[in-house]
């Protein structure tokens, strides 16, 4: 049998009911046995999560302030999940260690990575299986940047012998046992270092939705989910706004050629969306003594799995093109280098550079160039002595990801009908 590795989101675990639905999930494929927990999320729309609550305490202990009130709420919460799961677990010794950690000056990561960690141990007394701390196998450097390789072979080790475990998500700790976090919603990504450690045959990511969309839902009613799709679309679509996990958490798995399965815990029998590494762009395919690119080979002759032309849509505002004309700029050697050195200079860095014969764009995002715009042009002018020099704002970018669209006549035509029909001008096209 293959592994799974399963992490769940805070929305999974807010409450008693929900770890255990947990437990269901978990129980009912054997496949699961390595599980990754998140600190408890919010129940409702107004409550607040526990890892907010956790950093409310160190600010007030940092400023000399009492937190007891904001301590005692986080206290309650467990105990309450613990009794409503009917654990006899006696978490008060936990709860004490975390607040005198936190009332002796404990740091930002240590106190905001509790959440996680009595999480893990509630959900690993649950399950009936053993409890690794994170801090064991999930190594930071002395400057607090994570250490892949060590990481790798300490999760390896420690969890080649276990049939099955809890390893509490979003923190880690340097060599001297110092505790260091991930961003927020770290959870991903120790969910996937953890499936690469295990040489996990799918990396299980169960949250609050049933996979990925084809849309944005605040624009496009009821969008269809996506089925399938491959890193780098979901990297392309991540970056363009869509909403996915953990960015950071794409690479271990990544590397290791480990399937995501991104999955809802209230709805445990929809498929959700299957991420799959990249298939090959640019493969030799020999037909006799003919050799053909991948790209002129049907797909229904190299047996890719028939999917929709286009995978997603996303979009992101707040953009400005900076256009830029000359006469015979095409004759000038490093024109381009000179325009990208003014933005270096600024420490600005760019999105698209659209170029023609005498023309050339950067689009920049607006927050980039907050305070920065008049420097940036007059940089230009002296640098790069442009007949023409025009800024474009409030441009919104809008990225079409799909591996079918290649196989597809008139895609392009389809896309831009659609733009013309709502009114919007097209600017530049990558």
């Amino acid at each position: 049998m293959g592994i799974k590795v399963c992490k769940f989101g805070g929305s999974s675990l807010a409450d008693a009911g929900m770890i255990q639905k947990v437990r269901d999930i978990v129980a009912a494929d054997p496949e699961r046995r390595f599980v990754v927990p998140s600190a408890p999320g919010k129940r409702w729309d107004k409550d607040r999560k526990i890892t907010d609550l956790l950093y409310l305490c160190h600010e007030h202990a940092k400023q000399d302030m009492p937190f007891d009130g904001v301590f005692e709420m986080i206290a309650e919460r467990y105990h309450q999940i613990a009794a409503d799961l009917g654990l006899s677990l006696d978490l008060a010794p936990h709860l004490e260690e975390v607040r005198s950690q936190i009332a002796n000056g404990a740091g930002a990561d240590y106190t905001a990575s509790r959440g996680e960690h009595l999480n893990g141990v509630i959900v690993a007394a649950l399950l009936d299986c053993e409890f690794i701390d994170a801090a064991e196998i999930i190594r930071f450097d002395k400057r607090g940047r994570f250490d892949p390789d060590t990481t790798h072979d300490l999760v390896a080790e420690r969890l080649k012998n276990l049939d099955r475990a809890v390893i509490p998500g979003f923190y880690g700790a340097t060599a001297k046992g110092t505790i260091r976090t991930f961003s927020r919603g770290g959870s991903d990504v120790t969910g996937a270092i953890v499936a690469r450690g295990v040489d996990a045959e799918m990396y299980e990511n169960w949250t609050d939705v049933s996979g990925l969309l084809m849309a944005d839902p605040r624009i496009v009613e009821n969008p269809r989910t996506i089925e399938m799709m491959t890193y780098s679309e979901l990297r392309e679509l991540t970056y363009m706004g869509a909403r996915a996990f953990h960015d950071e958490a794409i690479f271990p798995v990544r590397e290791a050629g480990i399937s995501v399965n991104i999955r809802n815990t209230n709805e445990p029998d929809h498929p959700g969306t299957t991420i799959v590494k990249d298939e090959p762009s640019s493969k030799i395919v020999k037909r006799g003594d003919e050799l053909r690119r991948l790209e002129e080979t049907p797909p229904d002759e190299i047996g890719m799995a028939v999917r929709p032309a286009i995978t997603g849509v996303a979009g992101r505002k707040d953009f400005t093109i900076i256009a830029i004309a000359k006469a015979l700029m095409n004759t000038e050697v490093g024109y381009a280098r000179r325009l990208l050195d003014v933005l270096d200079d600024n420490d600005i860095s760019f999105e698209h550079m659209p170029s023609g014969i005498d023309t050339v764009s950067v689009v920049v995002e607006d927050e980039r160039l907050e305070g920065k715009l008049d420097a940036v042009l007059d940089g230009i002018r002296a640098e790069c002595k442009p007949d023409e020099l025009e800024i474009y704002d409030n441009v919104a970018l809008v990225a079409t990801v799909g591996r079918g669209m290649m196989y597809t006549p008139g895609m392009a035509a389809k896309l831009f009908t659609a733009l013309a029909e709502a009114e919007v001008n097209v600017r530049m096209i990558d």
